[in-house]
């Protein structure tokens, strides 16, 4: 059973100083991670986010939630990361995914392959990052990738690199986590029609056992090395858990209150019933790793004083 640790993605600042108070108020709170996501939209570029909240932080971990992989190329990143990683004093969580919002592809006059070729590309940038951050001097021909005879200074200070977390919902890119990555982050929403509809079935625990599945049958002997991961998608503090839910479910129709009420991506109730629900999330499925974003930050932050390190 791993240790609860909690993340928080942060995706906005006005300037430097705001930017750094909030990465520094992140750490405060206890959080583990701060996150910061990759949308071709008005937030801030996520690299240099990244590399500046560290500068404002002592101990707080910083990552990328995640990586859209077909807007870089794997050396670059590799080389990205490794620097971050030496520059921060090994802080760096690298998220990779493998995108799935059209109109970002539109707008950077990129090709919106199908899902399946998505996520083989991003098993061979997978491929091509862990074998350069490791030190090795990669030579790879893939479908989608070509490397010849290159290696990265400078390498990494977590050895053999930096903790890889994949993200996402269906079975291919989970299978693809279970195997490749250090943490696998089950985001529950499944976005269809280029990224513009979402699907939230995987919500529903039979939906959750299932994907647990094919994690556990894809990593074979590595699962007990995993770390399990979910977005936390809304923090509501209340004594009336069933009448809050009732009130998303006016929004979310695809899903019955109990199903709500009964998901690892919503966190309804006092703080003693989160704090136990988390606990039996725990038990259930091995989750122990929880993020969720800048709004629930301080609503989050009793929860994280609770669990964060037990």
């Amino acid at each position: 059973m791993k240790p609860f640790r909690f993340g928080i993605n942060v995706r906005d600042g006005t300037s430097r100083a705001d930017w750094q108070d909030k990465a520094r108020k992140v750490e405060a709170l206890g959080y583990s991670v701060l996150l910061v996501p990759d949308h071709l939209a008005a937030m801030l570029a996520t690299i240099p986010a990244v590399m500046s909240a560290a500068d404002a932080t002592r101990s707080l971990r910083v990552g990328t939630n995640v990586l859209n992989n077909d807007l870089r190329h794997p050396v670059l990143l590799a080389r990205e990361a490794a620097t971050i990683d030496m520059l921060t004093d090994g802080r760096l969580e690298l998220g990779l995914g493998a995108g799935y919002m059209r109109i970002e592809y539109d707008q950077a006059g990129l090709r919106f392959d199908r899902g399946g070729t998505r996520v083989e590309r991003l098993a061979e940038s997978v491929a091509i990052i862990k074998g350069l951050l490791g030190g090795a001097e990669v030579d790879f021909t893939g479908q989608h990738y070509r490397v010849a005879g290159h290696r990265i200074p400078p390498l990494p200070v977590q050895r053999p690199h930096p903790p890889i977390i994949i993200g996402g919902n269906g079975p291919r890119l989970l299978a693809l986590a279970a195997k490749e990555a250090d943490t696998v982050n089950l985001t529950g929403i499944t976005f269809t029609r280029g990224g513009t509809v979402p699907d939230m079935s995987g919500w529903k625990v039979a939906g959750i056992d299932e994907r647990m599945r094919v994690v556990r049958e894809a990593a074979g002997q590595r699962f007990d090395r995993l770390e399990l991961s979910v977005q936390i998608q809304r923090v509501i503090v209340t004594d009336r858990r069933r009448r809050a839910a009732e009130e998303l479910q006016q929004s979310w129709k695809q899903l019955s209150v109990e199903e709500i009420l009964e998901a690892p991506y919503v966190l309804i109730g006092t703080v003693d019933e989160m704090v136990e629900a988390l606990q039996a999330r725990r038990d259930r499925w091995g989750i122990s790793y929880f993020v969720t974003f800048e709004p629930y930050l301080e609503v989050l932050a009793p929860i994280v004083a609770r669990l964060a390190g037990k």
